[in-house]
Order: structure tokens, then C-alpha cells, then sequence
């Protein structure tokens, strides 16, 4: 596959882009302020080969602990979803690939976001649209993430690629943190390594040094002495995974955006005193060791943790270059 054409208005995110596909036609625009023939004419220049759109519209509105907040507010960016359709509908790409948060298929009645598009897809004429939940660390990738994909098609059945890893395949076992990132240099936190690419982690406090140092490989805050909690961690049960360590024989917990902060997660190197880098969370996504990332700690971490994980893309990738053989697409 040949990218051709991206669109993002966030200009760290372009940055990114940018340095590591400098050939690829880049919009630095709004998508709601893109206008349509914009797009289409990119499209049609590219014609007659096969064309996929991938488009991940902000997961934030349909996050399980945002969702109840959101329904009481009008966030606009659940409607960023229902605008790739109406690029999907004008350009008639042969593929249409989504990725979102497990939550958004709740969102499938006729009446929400989900839904919506669903019945946008069908209207356009494609027949065939197959979406599920799919499990990261099913897929070769060192990390609980589960997330709905979804792929549509116009030419014929199609279906998401096949498990690689876990009961029932080729390879029972799943990929451990230590198999990504077991073998990158020493740093401290707040330090970044001088020559590895992106190897940089975030400073901690003195109290959150004595916290993790506290702290065993795969423990968290119910390993630490009484004066070191809050009262608040008395009370609660929920986010249990602030304050813990990495287990270096398990996948890593789901990266977020704030997949470089300590008290954000589960995003303690499992014996190094300091969270993960940005470098070692881009490998738990399965990144290349030469990708590079652009912005400040924040910035990049965000673009980390809203990635699609690498080796998930390059399955769904291998999956719809096989439908269009299948269908006669593709020669």
C-alpha cells in the first residue's frame, strides 16, 4: 500500500507525519472546515487503483467513564464520525476502515453516532461491513488493549483478519513487555538517552520517586507503606492501575495518552525508578525503533496513545489486500 493523502489539524501531529512520510500530500485542515472537492479531486487522481480510507474520528465521547458526562453536554466531537461519512459517501473509496473505542459500538441504535454511520455506509452502497471487538495482544502486540474495528467493503464479503496469537492459533502465548522493550538503555527519570531515538521519560517528584521505588515489578499503590496513600486511595476501588508497575512477563495495560505518567496508570517501568519513556511506549504499540515523534512529552505521548497499535494496521492491511484479490480488485 501507497499513502497518498492524510488530514490532521493538530501541528505536532503533523510534524510527525511529515518527518517520517515526506512524500505523502498532507491537508493541514479542520476536517469539518475541508471542503469535499478538495479531497475528491485526490481521489480521482489516484483512480483507477483501489482506494481505502482510514479514519479515526476522537475516542474521548465514547470512552466508557466519559460517556454519561457527555450525554448530558453537546460534545461536538461526536459528530466527526458522521463528516468521514460524508467523505466516504462523495469519494467512494473502494475499503472503508474505523478504529474507535470498544464503547462506540453501544452506540449502534439508528438514532447515535455509531448507528448513524452504519446506515451512511449502507446508503453508499456498501453491502458489506463487518466490525467487532478485537483484542491488541491477540494480534501480536505486548498490550491489553481492546478496541472496535471496523472494515466496509463494496465489493464483496469481508472479514477482519484471523487471531495470531493466544488459545486456538498457531502461537498460545502472548507478547510481553519485556520482548519490546527489555533491551533499551538505562535512563532516569526526567533524563533522555543521548543517542537513542526518543528514549526521553518524564521527571517524578520526590514523593512519587519514593512511591515507586516502593513499588514491586507488576505491584502498585497497595504494595506501599500507610504515609506514602492518600485518603482517596482508601476509599476507591476503580483505577486500581494508577501509581503500578509494568510486569515484564505480561503485556502492558492499555496505553493512553498519558501513557508516559506514573500516576496516570499502569506506566511504571517494571524495575526501572521512573515511568515508561516516550520511546518504550511507542514500542508497546509496535512502532519501528526509527520512527520519530515530534512535540513535547505531552504531544507525544498523545500521538502515542492514540495510535492505532502498528502490527494491529499491518494485519487489517494484509487482511483487505487479500479481499480485493478475492474479489477481483487486485490482480
Amino acid at each position: 500500500m501507497e499513502i497518498v493523502f492524510a488530514l490532521d489539524f493538530d501541528p505536532d501531529s503533523r510534524r510527525t507525519y511529515q518527518t517520517n512520510f515526506p512524500s505523502t500530500h498532507y491537508v493541514f485542515k479542520n476536517i469539518r472546515k475541508t471542503p469535499i472537492s478538495e479531497v475528491r479531486s485526490i481521489v480521482d487522481a489516484q483512480r483507477p487503483n483501489p482506494l481505502l480510507f482510514c479514519g479515526c474520528a476522537p475516542c474521548q465521547p465514547f470512552t466508557r467513564h466519559n460517556r454519561k458526562q457527555i450525554e448530558k453536554e453537546d460534545d461536538d466531537r461526536k459528530t466527526l464520525l458522521s463528516r468521514f461519512a460524508e467523505f466516504v459517501e462523495a469519494c467512494k473509496p473502494d475499503i472503508v476502515f474505523i478504529e474507535n473505542v470498544a464503547g462506540l459500538e453501544e452506540e449502534k441504535s439508528s438514532t447515535r453516532p455509531f448507528g448513524e454511520f452504519l446506515q451512511s455506509l449502507r446508503s453508499a452502497g456498501y453491502d458489506y461491513i463487518k466490525y467487532s471487538k478485537v483484542r491488541a495482544m491477540k494480534y501480536g502486540i505486548p498490550q491489553c488493549r481492546c478496541r472496535l474495528v471496523l472494515l466496509a467493503s463494496r465489493h464483496g464479503p469481508i472479514e477482519l483478519p484471523s487471531e495470531t496469537n493466544g488459545p486456538g492459533t498457531d502461537n498460545p502465548s502472548y507478547e510481553t513487555v519485556r520482548n519490546w522493550i527489555g533491551n533499551l538503555p538505562p535512563i532516569e527519570a526526567g533524563d533522555e538517552h543521548e543517542t537513542f531515538l526518543n528514549h526521553r521519560a518524564a521527571r517524578l517528584s520526590e514523593l512519587n520517586l519514593e512511591r515507586i521505588r516502593a513499588t514491586p515489578e507488576g505491584g502498585g499503590r497497595k504494595d506501599w507503606p500507610e504515609r506514602f496513600r492518600l485518603e482517596c486511595h482508601n476509599n476507591t476501588t476503580g483505577y486500581s492501575d494508577v501509581y503500578g508497575r509494568m510486569a515484564w512477563d505480561r503485556p502492558a495495560t492499555a496505553l493512553t495518552t498519558r501513557c508516559i505518567s506514573y500516576s496516570n496508570g499502569r506506566f511504571g517501568h517494571p524495575d526501572q525508578d521512573r515511568a515508561i519513556s516516550i520511546r518504550e511506549a511507542a514500542c508497546l504499540q509496535t512502532f519501528p525503533r526509527d520512527f520519530k515523534f515530534e512535540g513535547s512529552l505531552a504531544s507525544m505521548a498523545r500521538q502515542i496513545g492514540n495510535a492505532v497499535p502498528v502490527k494491529l494496521a499491518a494485519s487489517i492491511g494484509r487482511q483487505i489486500n487479500k479481499h480485493l484479490k478475492e474479489v477481483g480488485v487486485l490482480r
